[in-house]
């Protein structure tokens, strides 16, 4: 496998996904990262330096799955709110103009030394985070509407509803 073997190669997108997966693995306790702390390794890590300028808005737009392609269609990080980033995961939703855009860098456009994270990325992606029903929001709320109905029946309700429509 050849590997990059310099950083002037190394594409935007790649050291952006490179970035981003550094922070997912070093703190899997994390379920997202801000812009700022996915800029402040980018600084760390100096897998270009200085740190190219194309770097903020591929982490801000050009990267990100759920954003509308403007005009990259990279679907490598996922918004999971406002200035909040992640890396994207089979699944995850993303904008339909981005359709069958890259989501991890080829292993022959990686410095050698991060071509692991792609086997790392592999497990991880498989293993989405999904909340027990117990613990869903939306699930929690099945039946809580059961008291509306138990004084009174529903033809009365609506009817008290209508009073007074003339």
């Amino acid at each position: 496998m050849s590997a990059v073997t310099s950083p002037v190669d190394l594409k935007v997108a790649d050291e952006v996904w490179i970035i981003a997966a550094l922070l997912q693995k070093d703190h899997p306790e994390k379920a997202d990262f801000s812009v700022e702390e996915i800029m402040d390794r980018a600084q760390r890590e100096k897998l270009t330096n200085p740190l190219r300028p194309g770097v903020y808005v591929h982490v801000i737009q050009h990267c990100v799955a759920n954003r509308a392609p403007n005009p990259g269609r990279y679907r490598m990080l996922f918004e999971t709110s406002s200035g909040r980033r992640r890396l994207f995961r089979h699944g995850d939703i993303y904008h339909p103009a981005r359709e069958g855009g890259k989501i991890t860098p080829s292993p022959e456009n990686m410095p050698l030394r991060f071509c692991k994270l792609l086997d790392w990325y592999r497990e991880w992606s498989t293993k989405a985070v999904r909340a027990p029903a117990d613990q869903d929001p939306l699930l929690q709320l099945r039946g809580s509407g059961r008291r509306l109905w138990a004084s009174e029946h529903a033809d009365e309700y609506v009817r008290r509803l209508r009073e007074g429509w003339e």
